[in-house]
């Protein structure tokens, strides 16, 4: 059995890194293509934003791994594969949940990360992609990935949600996590402008965050920061297909 698990922790481990490197490699290609020049000079940086971010991987899969394990082996978690199981109009839902629950876990610790001492040991890694890349999205001290790695895991035993919602929610997750570090806006101006994008997060909304450091801290959603007083609009730019 503890044979198993590890080899779950270790191949779920793999799937993220792999995951971490074709997304942030294809983001890193588009803003190659679209924005040439951008990462002029950040060899070196991004050098480290990989080694950073292939660490907090293994630390991510770790978790999910067993988890994983626990679901196939022992029933454990509320994943269920039959689409019937629960009403077609829940999937749509648990994916919403999802979000919001990790947006919310999000928010605070990374306020929490914020605090001088906890910025010095362990936020300060993240913030040293001056600027962003699209190698940063997980480019974390591994206390601070610690934070993050729980946070799914532990929704799995609480909320029900079928199989291919939850890939939609971790697609949602890395497409995200990604563009908002890539340096350019990809989604168009009328989008991150508009009506929706004064809710929505995007690399217009954080890069402010990077650029300014106390506000802008969600991850999928202005609705804390907005609560909270600390939603400071967006950054500088607005690029890509506006």
């Amino acid at each position: 059995m503890v044979a198993a698990i590890l080899l779950s922790a270790l191949a779920m481990s793999a799937i993220v890194g792999i995951r971490y490197l074709l997304a942030s490699g294809g983001f890193a290609l588009a803003t190659r293509l679209r924005q040439p020049g951008l990462y002029k000079g950040l060899e070196s940086q991004m050098g480290r934003e990989i080694g950073w971010s292939l660490l907090s991987a293994f630390i991510y899969g770790v978790p999910a791994g067993i988890v994983a394990w626990g679901w196939q082996a022992r029933g454990w978690t509320r994943i269920y594969s039959d689409v019937h199981a629960w009403p077609l109009w829940w999937l749509p839902v648990s994916v919403l949940l999802y979000l919001a629950a990790h947006d919310t876990w999000f928010y605070w610790t990374h306020r929490w990360m914020h605090r001088p001492a906890l910025f010095r040991v362990a936020h300060a890694v993240h913030h040293a992609s001056r600027p962003p890349t699209a190698w940063a999205a997980m480019s974390f001290h591994p206390w601070e990935a610690l934070t993050g790695a729980v946070v799914i895991p532990a929704l799995l035993f609480l909320i029900p949600i079928h199989v291919g919602a939850l890939g939609v929610v971790l697609t949602i997750m890395t497409v995200m996590g990604v563009s908002n570090h890539m340096g350019w806006e990809m989604f168009p101006r009328w989008l991150v402008r508009g009506p929706l994008g004064g809710w929505l997060i995007t690399a217009s909304h954080h890069q402010r965050h990077h650029d300014l450091y106390a506000c802008n801290y969600g991850l999928y959603f202005r609705v804390w920061d907005r609560l909270c007083g600390t939603d400071k609009g967006l950054g500088d730019f607005v690029k890509g297909k506006a």
